[in-house]
């Protein structure tokens, strides 16, 4: 492993677990991003949903590239401030309800973030009944501290103040990090580390680099980015869910610290029974960058998993699309794992198979250029 690119990584990682960025709230996760792209000379822009992209131009006639990973977390709502200053709130994204007692969270206001806890009744006062149920996200009350209803709005919080989980970042052994919103600020640190390599090179295909909003809110920002810049080719980089725990072990063979990996099916089957079918095209070109650079390709099927891809790959006439990832444990809990040698590796296939896309890239799915 590069010492200079895991700890640009694990720097990258860390700083950014430790902003809050609620979904439709990635300001602050965005103003970030921009500004470490700009001390590299990368330009970025944005649009009115929020979405940062640099673009960088190729050198030949080759099919355009959007190569992007989303911004935003999952966290709450708040809807109702109660007259003792206890605070009730609506999910945002898949949070799920038996995580969440006494968990610390945030709420982030124009004034500063205000601490809090999730309300967990006394275990003394907790009847038999009670002692192996979850309470429901709307029955969740959050405690500042503050009293009373007067107190709590005067410390900026009101309805419709984003909440998310208390920003931490614990390094774990074997250059293991765990944390909040590992999903995606890790897929963020490496299109930062491949943007960096992309604005030193000669030559390639035209690359749209596109860090998205609202993923955790049905996929939204991509959407946009996509329709507006029309890619031949769409590469998402997400999480991929880690099988080797024990009650992961019969949905695939995913390792922490196995390498990055490509998702050969993905399908939500709830909602909107959306999801992806990788293109053959995009499937050799990362399994062949693999075996050429020695990298470990891990392979994912899965269902419940849906990712900004599903719709990206819609854009006009169809978009040759793949997802690819690292390996992940505790999805959409308040503590995420990920492996910095999975970053890495990521970031090497990567930037080897965006050198590898030329003129004469198959688009069609006979494997012939269009």
């Amino acid at each position: 492993m590069s010492s200079d690119m895991r700890t640009r990584l694990e720097r990258d990682l860390t700083d950014l677990m430790l902003i809050p960025g609620l979904s439709g709230h990635e300001d602050r996760v965005r103003r970030a991003i921009a500004g470490r792209l700009s001390k590299v000379g990368v330009k970025t822009r944005s649009d009115r949903l929020g979405n940062l992209i640099a673009t960088f131009e190729g050198g030949f006639d080759a099919p355009t590239v959007m190569i992007f990973t989303h911004m935003d977390q999952l966290g709450f709502i708040v809807r109702k401030v109660e007259d003792d200053g206890m605070i009730r709130v609506e999910r945002l994204g898949g949070v799920p309800e038996r995580a969440l007692a006494s968990q610390a969270v945030i709420l982030c206001t124009g004034a500063g973030d205000v601490p809090g806890i999730i309300y967990n009744k006394s275990h003394h006062a907790t009847q038999p009944d009670e002692k192996y149920t979850v309470a429901k996200a709307p029955d969740l009350r959050i405690d500042t501290g503050h009293g009373s209803k007067a107190a709590v709005e005067a410390a900026g919080i009101r309805i419709g103040t984003p909440v998310v989980y208390r920003p931490n970042v614990l390094p774990m052994a074997d250059g293991r990090i765990a944390g909040t919103s590992v999903d995606d600020r890790a897929g963020c640190a490496v299109l930062l580390e491949l943007a960096r390599a992309l604005a030193d090179r000669v030559g390639g295909p035209t690359v749209h680099v596109v860090f998205t909003t609202q993923e955790e809110f049905n996929l939204r920002g991509a959407q946009v980015a996509g329709q507006a810049l029309k890619p031949d080719i769409a590469i998402q980089i997400d999480l991929m869910l880690a099988t080797d725990t024990p009650e992961m072990a019969d949905r695939g063979e995913m390792t922490l610290g196995g390498g990055p990996g490509i998702s050969l099916y993905s399908f939500h089957g709830r909602g909107t029974l959306n999801g992806v079918i990788p293109h053959p095209s995009a499937v050799r070109l990362f399994e062949d960058a693999a075996a050429d650079e020695g990298l470990p390709l891990q392979r994912s099927a899965q269902v419940g998993v849906l990712t900004d891809l599903s719709y990206i790959q819609l854009v006009g006439e169809g978009v040759v699309a793949i997802d690819v990832g690292f390996p992940m444990r505790y999805s959409h809990s308040s503590l995420e794992m990920c492996d910095l040698s999975d970053l890495e590796q990521l970031t090497q296939l990567l930037t080897a198979a965006v050198a590898r896309i030329g003129p004469d890239f198959p688009l069609l799915r006979d494997g012939e250029p269009e």
